[in-house]
């Protein structure tokens, strides 16, 4: 790890940013939207923007604040309670940071999403359509989940991996993920007296996940694994990260200027195409296909294509079109991709040469069960494509 520390602070002269705010932080431990914090990113994020910096700000706190103004002293774990919480809460989150931007002569916009937006090809290219618009007009796009819609099988499950997405949409050149902790270190500092923070390491490098720990707080869902993950999803577009206290005066424009505050894990790895990140952005799967050595081998050192010979099993449900991932025998994903049949007909093809899937089908669309052109393979030390 020690050998990124003499080079340049990853947020020195990025243009484009993306910046987390966690619940917490936003929203005074749970207590209700915090005013004066709200306008201390304000004014940090204006003191950017007047560089000629272009920020998109994704920001919790939304079911934090529903929940002051409900006057629930617990996240409730029912679906139509968080929605509600959601659809309550975003009214004064947008309007706090409407208010507060306006005092600096900034214009914003509120972005909701959800998983199914980026998962749809044409919604991931108009919303990033949208944004890039938003940025060339100089207003600060306000981005969340949309939580007074969205369900289990649809959520993204928190904004750390939300910001990792936006980073890969716009192709920004680093997440800064503020937080209630000071960055991450070689164990709970919270447990461990002796953990050291760690300052410079490379986005991906597997030690780090197991040095992250589980959900920091009772307010959001995220925690230190969730960031290390987002910092892996967001190198996918070359976008290096910096997990750092928000608690820190300034924080932004001294990360801005060259300090180093928190936690940098710099993107070293190849950056993959705009489609390449929309297939691994994919965080619900419509089903597995199993191979077999000989198509492992092919897939993962040869970049060929997959053929129906190769699969030795099929689970789920899925259509001709649909993300389906591709497995080995344990069970490691080793790439994913858009399948050209559906479930029923690939079970009936499988471990079978093309030329035979005419006659057994009645029809042939297409030679591969997934195009190497539709498909986006693991690195080497990626547990999966998606991360």
């Amino acid at each position: 790890m020690s050998d990124l520390k003499n080079t340049a602070p990853v947020a020195t002269n990025a243009r484009r940013l993306v910046i987390k705010v966690g619940s917490s932080l936003v929203t005074n431990e749970g207590r209700g939207l915090d005013l004066e914090a709200v306008e201390q990113w304000a004014r940090q994020i204006a003191a950017l923007h007047a560089q000629d910096r272009q920020i998109v700000l994704v920001s919790s706190g939304a079911i934090a604040e529903g929940m002051a103004r409900l006057g629930w002293p617990r996240r409730p774990s029912a679906m139509h309670e968080l929605q509600a919480a959601a659809a309550v809460g975003q009214m004064g989150l947008v309007q706090g940071y409407e208010a507060a931007f306006a005092r600096h002569g900034i214009r914003t916009a509120q972005i909701l999403l959800t998983h199914e937006d980026l998962a749809d090809r044409k919604r991931y290219l108009n919303a990033r359509s949208t944004l890039y618009t938003l940025l060339a007009l100089g207003v600060v796009p306000i981005v969340n989940e949309n939580d007074t819609v969205v369900t289990d099988e649809i959520r993204l499950g928190d904004n750390d991996t939300l910001g990792a997405l936006v980073t890969n949409l716009i192709e920004a050149e680093t997440l800064i993920i503020l937080t209630d902790q000071s960055g991450l270190y070689t164990a709970d500092p919270r447990k461990d007296p002796s953990a050291e923070l760690i300052s410079v390491a490379r986005a991906g490098d597997s030690k780090l996940e197991k040095m992250a720990g589980g959900s920091g707080s009772n307010i959001g869902t995220g925690g230190m694994l969730t960031k290390v993950l987002a910092a892996k999803r967001a190198a996918n577009s070359g976008g290096h990260t910096i997990i750092a206290s928000g608690r820190e005066p300034d924080v932004l424009e001294r990360l801005a200027s060259g300090e180093r505050i928190g936690t940098e894990l710099q993107a070293v790895l190849p950056i993959r195409s705009a489609r390449q990140r929309w297939l691994a952005n994919h965080l619900r799967l419509r089903g597995h296909l199993t191979l077999d050595r000989g198509a492992v081998k092919a897939l993962t050192d040869g970049h060929k294509s997959l053929l129906a010979i190769g699969v030795t099993a099929v689970s789920g449900d899925f259509e001709r079109g649909d993300v389906v991932a591709c497995v080995d025998e344990n069970g490691k994903e080793l790439a994913r991709g858009l399948v050209n049949y559906s479930a029923g007909d690939t079970r009936r093809i499988l471990r079978q040469p093309s030329h035979r899937i005419a006659d057994i089908l009645g029809h042939m669309t297409d030679a591969e069960l997934i195009h190497r052109d539709n498909m986006v393979v693991a690195r080497p030390s990626d547990s999966n494509p998606s991360a």
